[in-house]
């Protein structure tokens, strides 16, 4: 998709989910755990501080973004992570959402190179919004995957922003939007 940014039928992107998949671990070795996580940011300071994180412990105060499924070890099974965004019912307070992935680093350091299998959809309905496999930051011990962001008219879109960190979850989720792309 590039840089192009997607919206949904003219009114702008609704309900989306973010889903994540990976291959368990080989026997003998620690789990390896991966991580959705989405920052979201003010109307007034779209690339400051996160006004809230959502991620495996957390969801947005009004419900709007959470997680409806957790994998801790990736299983095989296909996409075994899922994160909603309900953007058709998040605050006009927010201008931007930043989406992401983190490796935890519990059992070693390990990169997206390390995973075998990895892969995120996006996804409004059945409608495929972005796909990637991680390739492109194989060295990266975290990325970002897309910036969902509130045009003048209040629509919702999303821009591709595959871009690797090689931080650790709780230091990207500072570091993860900061950046202006």
């Amino acid at each position: 998709m590039g840089s192009d940014k997607v919206s949904g039928r003219g009114q702008g992107l609704g309900k989306v989910e973010v889903k994540l998949k990976w291959d368990p671990s080989p026997f003998g070795e620690s789990a390896r755990h991966l991580d959705i996580i989405a920052a979201t940011y003010s109307v007034d300071d779209p690339y400051g501080r996160p006004v809230y994180v959502v991620h495996t412990e957390s969801r947005s105060p009004d419900g709007t973004i959470n997680m409806s499924r957790h994998s801790e070890t990736g299983m095989g099974f296909g996409f075994v992570e899922v994160m909603s965004l309900e953007f058709d019912r998040l605050s006009s307070a927010y201008g931007r959402v930043v989406v992401g992935v983190a490796i935890h680093q519990n059992g070693g350091h390990r990169t997206f190179g390390d995973i075998a299998n990895a892969g995120v959809l996006v996804v409004e309905g059945y409608r495929q919004l972005l796909t990637d496999d991680f390739s492109q930051v194989a060295d990266s011990t975290a990325a970002t995957i897309g910036e969902f962001t509130r045009g003048a008219s209040g629509a919702w879109e999303l821009r591709e922003l595959v871009k690797g960190f090689d931080s650790d979850p709780v230091h990207f989720t500072a570091e993860m939007g900061s950046i202006r792309h």
